[in-house]
């Protein structure tokens, strides 16, 4: 049976429509809860399983989480409500709580009208492909509530911020501090606005934050990861050290150095790994995605360090991490997974592992990250159909062919759907920035024309 509604990151599209709606939202949560509570092996008789809901700062996360809550509450289940949290807060809260499953209500990057729900193991890993389906499968059965006395309960946790952001202090080293860093870090008006700041000050850092005024609308709004100018302005504003900036959910992070040069995912993930190495800290390889740049995979062969490319996703990172007993991998867009350090991918504690490389060397990120200058790359998204599949089109192969062959070998052409969007993402990458450009603007009106015939 294949996902109907789960993709790469959960359920995610636009509210109101489906599936994000109360009522289906509702029937996710009740389908969901049945599935825990089929499979409750390590609770004590007559305890219920428990779920954490955490949401970032999006207007119509109030009704989702409304509409969660009361599904599994029907199931049989008990929830725990932690308010606007990060993503990676809730996945180690539900592991440090002992709780049967988290659940997060969130569409990361994406703007304000988006949203969706993504789920996290008792262990703080995304949830299996089967389990996935099970609770697909459920939604075929109507709700049916429990009685009155097996009826889930709910409660809120309090101390969830403080207990994540002692966690996050906990991966970085305690001979280190950020003493004399003044740091921007922009929380993109979402979940990490009232944990961020707080990290990096108590560790020592000078700390200016932005993007820490969520009015529910303004999540992603021209800030954070996906838009870095914020960011970039911001440490030339306040003469800062460095920037951070994190996305919606606090998954995703990109840095900026002194002179706001960009450093994106790729780079940071080749900070870290070159980091370890000089230390004897890097265990095995790195994992990238298709996604990752050329580039950063050339600069490790000169360090001698084993790579090896996943499909695009943080889940699929984590899985070849796990098959080849790898720590550390990530993608381009900022989602970067220590796995020494976290379950999942977490944007505070990746930062914290940059800025940790940076104290023990005493170098800049600049000097830290010599020795790799990525190779131009254009990224081009096409709306298309739903289902839409551009690998069974003649005219896009024959596209893709001509590119390649006018590359030859200085560069690749990578069409891949969205998993969380109608899209067709059409990148090439090269030496020549000219070639990247033409290609990657022609590919991609192959793929518009050949979609809306």
């Amino acid at each position: 049976m294949t996902r109907k509604y789960f993709g790469t990151d959960g359920i995610r599209g636009r509210v109101g429509e489906m599936p994000i709606t109360p009522e289906f939202v509702m029937h996710l949560g009740y389908s969901a809860g049945k599935v825990l509570a089929s499979s409750n092996w390590h609770l004590s008789k007559g305890e219920r399983p428990a779920v954490l809901i955490g949401k970032d700062t999006r207007i119509s996360g109030y009704m989702l989480e409304s509409a969660l809550q009361a599904g599994l509450s029907a199931a049989g289940v008990d929830v725990l409500l932690s308010g606007p949290i990060p993503t990676p807060a809730v996945a180690y809260l539900t592991r440090a709580l002992r709780l049967q499953a988290g659940i997060v209500i969130s569409a990361s990057h994406n703007p304000f009208e988006d949203n969706g729900i993504k789920f996290f193991s008792a262990a703080g890993s995304k949830l299996p492909d089967a389990t996935e389906r099970e609770i697909e499968a459920g939604l075929k059965a109507p709700i049916s509530s429990m009685p009155s006395a097996k009826l889930g309960k709910a409660r809120r946790v309090d101390d969830a911020r403080g207990r994540y952001i002692e966690f996050c202090k906990s991966t970085f080293p305690n001979h280190l501090d950020l003493r004399g860093l003044r740091i921007v870090v922009d929380c993109a008006h979402g979940a990490t606005y009232q944990i961020a700041g707080h990290v990096l000050h108590e560790l020592g850092a000078d700390v200016v934050a932005i993007g820490t005024q969520p009015n529910g609308l303004n999540i992603n709004y021209e800030c954070g990861a996906t838009h870095s100018a914020a960011v970039q302005e911001a440490v030339k504003r306040h003469q800062a050290d460095i920037g951070i900036a994190l996305d919606g959910d606090g998954d995703r992070v990109v840095m900026v150095d002194q002179k706001s040069a960009l450093y994106d995912g790729d780079r940071l993930i080749y900070i870290i790994a070159r980091h370890r190495q000089q230390n004897g800290l890097l265990k095995g390889g790195v994992a990238g995605t298709l996604m990752t740049n050329l580039a950063i995979e050339n600069g490790f062969r000169k360090l001698n360090i084993p790579f090896a490319r996943a499909n695009v996703g943080d889940r699929y990172v984590l899985e070849l991490l796990q098959e080849k007993g790898w720590q550390l991998g990530g993608e381009g867009s900022g989602h970067i997974i220590c796995t020494d350090k976290h379950t999942t991918g977490d944007g505070i504690i990746s930062a914290l592992q940059v800025l940790y490389a940076l104290r023990d060397s005493g170098k800049s990120l600049a000097e830290l990250a010599r020795g790799v200058t990525l190779y131009p790359q254009q990224l081009i998204n096409v709306k298309v159909p739903k289902g839409f599949d551009s690998h069974v089109s003649v005219a896009i192969k024959a596209a893709q062919a001509e590119a390649e062959r006018d590359l030859d070998g200085s560069g690749r052409v990578l069409l891949r759907a969205s998993g969380t969007e109608p899209l067709i993402r059409v990148m090439v990458e090269g030496e020549s920035k000219r070639k990247v450009k033409h290609w990657a603007e022609k590919i991609a009106e192959v793929v518009r024309n050949t979609a809306v015939e």
